[in-house]
């Protein structure tokens, strides 16, 4: 039996609520194209499973209306509480394990989970208990950012490629698990059609920023990714010369910094795959 009831770690005492704001700033303008591209009807019973700050829980309320339900659940209890300060006041949002949500069967028309599904050892399981809420013709989406690799240094693919592959060894080695646990990141269509759902679809979206760049993306890049993803946590996984490079392109003091250069191209794909009870 696990330590902790996610495969990546996750605890109910566990908190990165700073990572998650900052994404969901960045993202804020692909994710309401995303949510709109839902469609739903006003008075839409709607749950986000992994509900994180709960910035996403606002963005539902505005497209189902007065008439509609938005539930959030996040496992950690600092990210439910503060869910619970940037939801709407309508919304209910509840400290509570995705597997064992005190909600009604066949009460949801839509389950929204973003980045969440992957940190499940069984996402199988995960996507049928789910599935069990929703109204008949209800629909889980499930999203997942980066299911390509990420592009960062548009002027040396080959640096990417080394970080890339730096940052997926110290998951591995940090959480104890193999390429092959780590799957769900790339197999929701899979994952939606054994869990007996109908009608799977999948559509990517593209994040893509130039230079020069707002604060909300400056911000996450060099907050979320280049200090709190990569950092000293990749030195012994580099060589000495990529990292040393790699922080004089993260230093915003130094003057190769990466995010002040006029070729600066960043480009991350979100991903949504859709299915039908």
């Amino acid at each position: 039996m696990s330590a902790s009831p996610g495969l990546l770690g996750d605890t109910a005492a566990r908190d990165y609520s700073h990572k998650l704001r900052l994404f969901n700033a960045f993202a804020e303008p692909e994710l309401h194209r995303v949510i709109a591209s839902l469609e739903l009807k006003p008075g839409a019973r709607v749950l986000d499973a992994g509900c994180g700050t709960g910035e996403v829980l606002r963005w539902f309320a505005d497209e189902v209306g007065p008439d509609g339900a938005i539930v959030g659940i996040d496992l950690a209890t600092a990210h439910a509480a503060a869910a619970r300060a940037s939801a709407p006041p309508t919304a209910l949002v509840l400290q509570a394990d995705l597997l064992k949500t005190p909600l009604r069967s066949e009460s949801l028309d839509l389950i929204w989970c973003m980045n969440t599904i992957n940190h499940l050892h069984d996402p199988v399981a995960g996507a049928r208990q789910l599935a069990s809420l929703l109204r008949p013709a209800g629909r889980i989406a499930l999203c997942q950012s980066s299911v390509l690799p990420d592009m960062y240094f548009a002027w040396d693919a080959r640096l990417e490629r080394v970080v890339n592959e730096a940052v997926r060894q110290y998951y591995r080695d940090r959480y104890g698990v193999s390429e092959r646990d780590l799957a769900a990141v790339r197999s929701m269509v899979g994952v939606l059609r054994q869990a007996q759902l109908r009608n799977v679809s999948a559509q990517t979206f593209v994040i893509e920023r130039v230079a020069p760049l707002g604060a909300a993306d400056e911000a996450y890049l060099v907050e979320a990714i280049f200090r709190n993803t990569w950092g000293a946590r990749l030195q012994p996984y580099l060589s000495g010369d990529d990292y040393d490079e790699l922080t004089r392109l993260c230093d915003p003091q130094h003057p190769q910094f990466a995010l002040r250069r006029a070729d600066f191209h960043f480009v991350q794909t979100f991903t949504v795959v859709v299915g039908e009870r």
